[in-house]
Parts: C-alpha cells; structure tokens; sequence
C-alpha cells in the first residue's frame, strides 16, 4: 500500500470550506426549496406547503455544509459550490420561464 502525496490528501482550508458551505450552502438550499416550492405538490399556493418549506432548508443546509469538508481544497469546494449553484438556480429560472 502506498502513501498518498500531499496533493492527494485532502487539505485542512477549514475557514475556506466553512465560509464556502455557509454561504454557498444556504444559497443552494433556498434554490432546491424554492424549486419544490413553486413545482412540487399543489404549487406555491398550497396551505401546509409553506411550513414544510421553512423547515426543510436548514436540513439541506446542514448536509451540503457538512459534506464540504469533503473537498480537497477550500478552492475547490467555492468551484463546485458555485457551479451547483449556478445550475440548481438554471434551472429554477428555466421553468418559471417555461410556466
């Protein structure tokens, strides 16, 4: 078994990966809700819709916050933070385009 060199490793940009999971995290998890928000079950104007909303941004905001320690750099995790972002967010401007 061989050791891995140290680009290999993942690398400790703690304050990096931190500040890229708090802000692109919470970013990403107003962008997946909205989505469900506006295109899931009885549209935006459902009556017990708008509870479940609230509630479900902190636990994706958690999982993407968690998961970016993950990364191998703190660059990295900004990259393809910022490239969900774009995309998720492509995505919801798509279809209130479409709608």
């Amino acid at each position: 078994m061989t050791r891995l060199s140290a680009d290999e490793k993942i690398q400790p940009h703690w304050w990096v990966k931190t500040l890229a999971g708090i802000i692109l995290g919470l970013t990403l998890a107003y962008a997946f809700v909205g989505i469900f928000a506006w295109y899931g079950y009885g549209g935006i104007n459902a009556p017990i819709k708008v509870q479940f909303n609230m509630w479900m941004i902190s636990p994706i905001w958690m999982l993407v916050l968690s998961f970016c320690y993950l990364f191998k750099t703190g660059i990295n995790a900004i990259v393809y933070l910022t490239s969900a972002n774009i995309i998720v967010y492509s995505v919801f401007f798509f279809l209130r385009w479409l709608s």
